[in-house]
């Protein structure tokens, strides 16, 4: 069967985007999925994510435009991606599915997106209630599970080898986390690298890994901003949110999203 696809990227996070919305794609495959998303046999990206109809929101007389199914590129469906739901707003626009304003569920939830007149997409990402502090570190959920963590020299920090120590080690258990590393470059800018579970090495930009760093970094206290700046290895992110009595709410992502190219593979 011939497969048709389209690459988005976010900040050098790509995705393999598939409009599924008769649903012919075999989503229990996780070796085909596997093999669409690895760089040197299939079509390579960090992620594969499905662009569906929504159901289960209509049934709850929600209005949404579409569904977000997304996994890993190990194949396994995962958790939120901040960068691949910002792509599949970009994505969900070329097919005429929306026009700039969206909401769409995920699997942490409703979503609320904007795409401006520059290209730059705005994604509403989850309330965070809760923010664990710890002497080394400080651990959230943005959609996703994130360890948070300063180190001193970040350009020459070995990403993969004590991302996975920590993602593997006793602090997380089996289900793991994943860990980003951090520098401040002043009061509202901060530099990230971010070792992803299930893609199982660094990547070049981590969404929710950049709305946890934000968060986190106001948290310590690192920051009074409201909208913080991060760069990543693939660009540059903006991370805002409104902050009462410990609640974060309003969170927004905000950071380029961008068609590769589009073409086929016979799976």
């Amino acid at each position: 069967m011939q497969l048709e696809f389209y690459k988005y990227q976010g900040t050098g996070n790509d995705f393999v985007m598939i409009d599924n919305r008769s649903e012919f794609f075999p989503k229990e495959n996780t070796q085909l999925i596997a093999h669409l998303c690895d760089r040197r046999f299939g079509i390579g990206g960090d992620g594969l994510i499905l662009l569906e109809n929504d159901t289960i929101a209509s049934n709850l007389a929600t209005t949404t435009d579409f569904k977000m199914v997304y996994y890993n590129s190990d194949g396994n469906q995962s958790s939120m991606c901040g960068n691949g739901g910002r792509c599949l707003v970009a994505f969900a626009k070329k097919l005429n599915v929306i026009q700039n304003n969206t909401t769409f569920i995920a699997t942490d939830g409703l979503h609320h997106a904007t795409i401006e007149d520059d290209g730059l997409v705005s994604l509403q990402m989850i309330d965070v209630d809760e923010v664990k502090v710890s002497s080394d570190h400080v651990f959230l959920n943005t959609g996703s599970p994130h360890h948070v963590q300063l180190v001193d020299d970040l350009e020459n920090y070995n990403i993969k080898e004590n991302g996975a120590a920590i993602r593997y080690g006793d602090l997380y258990g089996k289900a793991g986390s994943n860990i980003n590393f951090v520098k401040q470059i002043d009061d509202t800018t901060f530099s990230l690298r971010t070792y992803e579970r299930g893609v199982e090495d660094e990547t070049l930009s981590c969404g929710t890994g950049a709305t946890a760093v934000a968060i986190a970094m106001n948290v310590l206290g690192k920051t009074d901003a409201s909208s913080i700046d991060l760069n990543v290895e693939g660009g540059k992110l903006v991370v805002s949110f409104d902050k009462k009595e410990g609640h974060f709410t309003d969170v927004f992502l905000k950071g380029p999203a961008e068609f590769v190219f589009k073409g086929t593979i016979e799976i």
